[in-house]
Formats: C-alpha cells, sequence, structure tokens
C-alpha cells in the first residue's frame, strides 16, 4: 500500500469537510486493492441530513488512488447533484449542501486552459447535463457581484468589531445562510443574510424566513441622505416647468 497516497486521501476528506471518520474504511479498501470502490457517509446541516458517496478509483499502476467525485443529495428533498474533484479540491460537503438549498458559493475555477478564475455559482435547477446532472451556472468577475456594497449600508450591530466583516464575508461566499442582528426602528432584530449574484443584491430573511427590505435595516445617515433625496426629487416634481425658447434646436 502506498502509504503517501493515504495520507493525501485522507487529508483531502478533512480539506472537504468529511473529517476523519472514513479514515479506518478508506484504508481497508485501498488495502483490499479494488479496482475502484465508494464509500458512504451522510453530515447534518440546520436539522437537515444530507447523504454523501464517495467514489474513489485506482490509477494505472494499482498502487495509486484518486478521489475524483462524489454524490450528494437531501434526504428530505428530491435534490441530487454529483460534484466533481479537480486536482486535490473543489466543493466541500457543506458547500455542497448550500448549493442544492439554492444558495450561491464563491470559489476559485479553472477552464479547460488550465487557467484559474474566481466566480460565485449556483445549481441550475432549469437545466441539466447529458449524464443529467444539473448545470453550475457560474457568475465571474465580469458580472461584478459585490455582496458588501449591501453589507456595508446594513445597521449590522458589532460589524466593525475587529474580523466581524471578514467572517459575515467568508460565511457568504462558503454559500451560508448567516445570522446578525441588526438595527430597525431603535430596535436590534435577527436577520439573516444569504448572497445572490443573479439579482445583484443579499437576500435578508427575518426569523419566520419572511424577505425584508434593506432599506428598513440601513444605517441611520444613509436613511437620512434618503429622506434629502426624497425631497429634493418632491421638490423638483412640484416645481413649474420651464418653457422651452422656440429657437432652441437639437443637433443630431
Amino acid at each position: 500500500m502506498n502509504t503517501e497516497n493515504l495520507n493525501y486521501l485522507q487529508k483531502q476528506l478533512l480539506n472537504l469537510g468529511f473529517g476523519e471518520k472514513l479514515n479506518d474504511e478508506l484504508e481497508k479498501n485501498i488495502k483490499s486493492g479494488k479496482k475502484e470502490f465508494t464509500l458512504n457517509t451522510e453530515q447534518e446541516y440546520n436539522k437537515q441530513n444530507v447523504d454523501y458517496t464517495l467514489h474513489y478509483k485506482a490509477g494505472d499502476q494499482n498502487d495509486m488512488y484518486f478521489f475524483n467525485k462524489y454524490d450528494a443529495s437531501l434526504r428530505d428533498k428530491e435534490m441530487e447533484q454529483t460534484f466533481y474533484i479537480n486536482k486535490g479540491s473543489g466543493i466541500t460537503a457543506k458547500e455542497a449542501y448550500n448549493l442544492m438549498e439554492g444558495r450561491a458559493v464563491h470559489k476559485q475555477l479553472e477552464n479547460l486552459e488550465g487557467e484559474k478564475y474566481h466566480a460565485w455559482i449556483v445549481i441550475d435547477k432549469e437545466n441539466k447535463t447529458e449524464n443529467g446532472n444539473f448545470k453550475l451556472r457560474p457568475f465571474t468577475e465580469g458580472w461584478n457581484y459585490k455582496p458588501e456594497r449591501a453589507i456595508d449600508k446594513l445597521d449590522i450591530v458589532g460589524i466593525n468589531d475587529e474580523g466581524a466583516r471578514e467572517k459575515l464575508m467568508k460565511s457568504l461566499e462558503k454559500g451560508n445562510r448567516h445570522q446578525v442582528n441588526a438595527m430597525k426602528d431603535g430596535k436590534e432584530v435577527k436577520l439573516y443574510l444569504e448572497a445572490n449574484p443573479a439579482e445583484h443584491r443579499v437576500n435578508l430573511t427575518n426569523w419566520k424566513g419572511e424577505a425584508q427590505q434593506l432599506e428598513h435595516y440601513k444605517k441611520p445617515e444613509l436613511k437620512n441622505d434618503n429622506k434629502k433625496d426624497q425631497k429634493q426629487a418632491q421638490t423638483a416634481e412640484d416645481a413649474p416647468a420651464k418653457k422651452s425658447r422656440k429657437s432652441a434646436k437639437m443637433k443630431v
């Protein structure tokens, strides 16, 4: 058995969020010399169970094994998806759950030419590949989606504490539904945030899951600016329109 290969595969499991619970079973299967095998496991997120089937295959020399892909399925929903591993990295177990729940994840990807780039990705539930897998829809840097534009407008309690903003941004990039406390009409309210690159915004919901408007949770100074803008707009609407001079002509 190639112990270096085994150590690499075990570290890979750890990095992809599967922990160390599969280590013994992985070693047992590699020692058996099988051409290919699968490992089954489950994880629980937000009281929802996700089943995973990990696929391993031996290389041409039989002393090297490769973790090529894994299947994930939400146990209580009709949702299954296969996630592929590229050069040892890929979508983590938690990110797979978030994607299947309909949220977006920010990842480093690689094109066919081997060039790396960053993009937000979502599962496109309207389109499938030839093998029945849902396609992944990327939103690259050219899409110019920046959730921090919305985050910096929100009156979030403790957002200026050391590392708080960075922690929030990283959580959104992993596809999490992140909980914060925000101020609304002078009261502290529990709020949940999700990245939404398709619509260039951040989804806001309360503890009941009801959609909330960003306008109601803005920082006080930004609310005052909005009132000024509205007042100026109303003044402009109420002002009598100036008569245009008959001699004026538009250049074409």
